[in-house]
């Protein structure tokens, strides 16, 4: 601060300074030009007559030709009367000008001296805000992120850097909130498949080591390590779309579209649950891999939050993705809520086949790295409709 406070001040001042300087100098430019003249005119009725034969005699004066100006034509002058009106207007000017001179010098020091301080007094009032926001930015931490500039300042740059800095925090605040969120909800979520292992593992074997007995153990073993594994992959998948794209070609989605529901259609079967689908050409620029990973979730979740007999609509078309389901009835001020880590509609039941809770959150991390948005309403009648919006390709 101190030092760009120096390099305002040897600006300002500097400005100042020179500004001063010129102004000197064309005054006293100014001054010079016509100040013998003057100085003479005024002079020169003044000098008696007599003077002139004193001039002569003391060799101070000669005989000079006339001034033709206008003056010297309207005023009756002898030579030698003259000659000691030059003299005399001559030596007074050099002596104004001396002393304009240093009087100037003078006017100009106390002047720089006065600029200096100014510029510094200037420089502080200029950067006070940029030491308010600097100060309160050095006390922020994970702690205190709700606190916020406020900078108090007249409309400018500095108010609006204060106010997009403030800005700023609300969206690292919010993202800091949602991360530990994330990681406490992940460390729940990881926690309990291996409670559940440990448990099997310790209680089931220890009273009935039959060997239906361990073969349910087994079982329940392998279901639980499916669950984790399906989880694993759910957060690494979430933490690669978080990063944003490697690569990006040309994908049709309705092609997408097609093979994921195709590929879920015995899974649709064994709910009981019919999908319609209806394709409509759409081309999107971005990872075919990820792309695929967001219809399917956005399919499985519809099948998963289903009920027997129910159906799932899937819609490709100039408005981007739309995937509807029957199901349970969503409250629609849960909705947003839904696009979290580990966030659900009901409460989770650790049934087989339930999820992690990550398919709306990848959905709408991939959607935001291709450009794109996710958003859902609750439909009246239960279930939920998302919808996914791409920019397309031309």
């Amino acid at each position: 601060m101190s030092s760009e406070r120096a390099r305002l001040t040897a600006l300002y001042g500097g400005l100042l300074v020179l500004a001063g300087a010129l102004l000197v100098g064309l005054v006293y430019l100014l001054v010079s030009e016509g100040l013998y003249a003057s100085v003479l005119t005024a002079v020169a009725p003044a000098v008696p007559s007599g003077a002139t034969d004193v001039a002569i005699r003391s060799g101070t004066a000669a005989t000079p030709a006339l001034p033709s100006s206008d003056w010297a034509q309207t005023t009756i002058m002898q030579p030698g009367q003259y000659a000691v009106a030059r003299k005399v207007s001559t030596v007074a000017g050099d002596a104004a000008l001396s002393q304009l001179l240093t009087v100037s010098g003078i006017s100009l020091a106390v002047y720089s001296a006065l600029s200096v301080a100014l510029a510094w007094w200037m420089a502080g009032r200029v950067l006070r805000p940029v030491g308010v926001i600097t100060a309160r930015a050095r006390r922020l931490s994970g702690s205190n992120l709700h606190e916020r500039l406020a900078l108090k300042a007249p409309p400018g740059e500095l108010k609006e850097l204060a106010d997009t800095f403030d800005g700023m925090l609300d969206r690292i605040e919010e993202l800091v909130a949602a991360r530990q969120r994330f990681a406490a909800n992940a460390a729940h979520e990881l926690r309990t498949p291996l409670a559940v292992q440990r448990a099997a593992a310790e209680i089931g074997l220890a009273d009935d080591p039959s060997p239906e007995k361990v073969a349910w153990i087994r079982d329940k073993l392998i279901d639980t390590a499916t669950d984790s594994e399906q989880l694993i992959e759910g957060l690494l998948l979430l933490a690669v779309s978080d990063e944003g794209l490697r690569r990006r070609e040309r994908v049709g989605l309705d092609a997408t579209a097609a093979t994921v529901t195709e590929a879920l259609e015995p899974e649709a079967k064994n709910r009981s649950i019919t999908v319609e689908t209806e394709a409509r050409p759409l081309s999107v620029e971005g990872d075919p891999v990820l792309l695929d990973h967001l219809v399917r979730n956005l399919v499985a979740n519809a099948l998963r939050h289903n009920h027997p007999g129910g159906t799932v609509r899937v819609r490709v078309g100039p408005g981007g993705l739309e995937v509807a389901n029957t199901g349970p009835v969503v409250d629609p001020a849960a909705v947003p809520l839904l696009f979290e880590p580990f966030r659900r509609a009901q409460a989770r039941r650790h049934a087989p086949g339930e999820g992690a809770g990550l398919g709306l959150s990848i959905v709408a991390s991939i959607a935001r790295a291709h450009g794109g948005e996710a958003s859902a309403t609750a439909n009246p009648g239960g279930g939920l409709t998302v919808r996914v919006v791409l920019p397309t390709c031309p």
